[in-house]
């Protein structure tokens, strides 16, 4: 089983931005421990340093505890802005509101078919999220959100599933960021992205990595379980996704 946490980099360059932007994507935890106050999740995420962490569902999970989320809440939403989407598992808990408090407890901001704009540099990166689809609300979220689609402001979509992607495409957001695949449980480097996913199946399309359809980027994180991993991940290893939103430019270094 691959269980040692890696970081995997992403780039996406735009013209509605004039400098960089890291965004850290944290899918599916599921509460899981990463030390002792999730100290080497926190110590990775540090040495990224973000603009901003999106929490994309899962963090919390139906039958572990939520010490671990909080551990990680403690540690970083106080230092970050913060913003989270609930999860599958985090309805079939039966406890969703509370888990929600938890997050707001901490000053996360909690995003039900919301929007918020996020300050970076002087430039404005706008951040919508909806709820899982386990929600109910799920397609009216979506619609609601993608009202703030701007052909001059950076849009991100903040999602837990990815297998929606012709929807976000359709809506015309510039990126969205999801979870729920798990990587595919397994793959074969070079030759077998993902092997299952709830919700698509065997030999998914949106196991995880970087996908492109149109004027949308999708982003999927392998995630961050491993003991609430019943099936033993093999090539798949947990992992933070750190997007990095560039300009189509570089700033002219000569100058001044």
């Amino acid at each position: 089983m691959n269980a040692e946490l890696t970081v995997r980099h992403y780039e996406l360059r735009t013209p509605k931005l004039q400098s960089a932007v890291r965004l850290l994507l944290i899918t599916d935890l599921h509460s899981c421990y990463y030390g002792e106050g999730q100290a080497e999740l926190v110590r990775a995420i540090d040495q990224e340093a973000p603009d901003a962490i999106l929490l994309g569902g899962d963090i919390a999970d139906d039958s572990i505890p939520i010490y671990n989320t909080e551990a990680l809440l403690a540690a970083v939403a106080d230092r970050y802005p913060c913003f989270y989407v609930s999860g599958n598992h985090e309805y079939w808990s039966g406890d969703i509101e509370a888990i929600k408090d938890v997050f707001r407890e901490y000053g996360v901001a909690v995003l039900e078919g919301e929007y918020l704009n996020l300050s970076v540099r002087g430039q404005t990166v706008t951040v919508c999220g909806v709820d899982d689809p386990e929600s109910g609300r799920f397609a009216e979220d979506l619609s609601s959100v993608a009202e703030c689609v701007s052909a001059d402001r950076f849009t991100v979509l903040l999602t837990h599933r990815p297998e929606h992607m012709d929807r976000y495409v359709a809506y015309g957001f510039d990126l969205a960021l999801a979870g729920h695949a798990h990587g595919g449980l397994w793959r074969i480097p070079g030759v077998l992205n993902g092997l299952f996913v709830p919700n698509q199946g065997l030999f998914p399309k949106y196991a995880g990595g970087q996908y492109e359809e149109q004027q949308t980027t999708m982003i999927v994180s392998r995630g961050l379980a491993r003991e609430s991993t019943r099936i033993p991940r093999i090539f798949n290893p947990p992992e933070l996704a750190v997007v990095d939103l560039l300009p189509l430019t570089a700033p002219d270094s000569s100058s001044g």
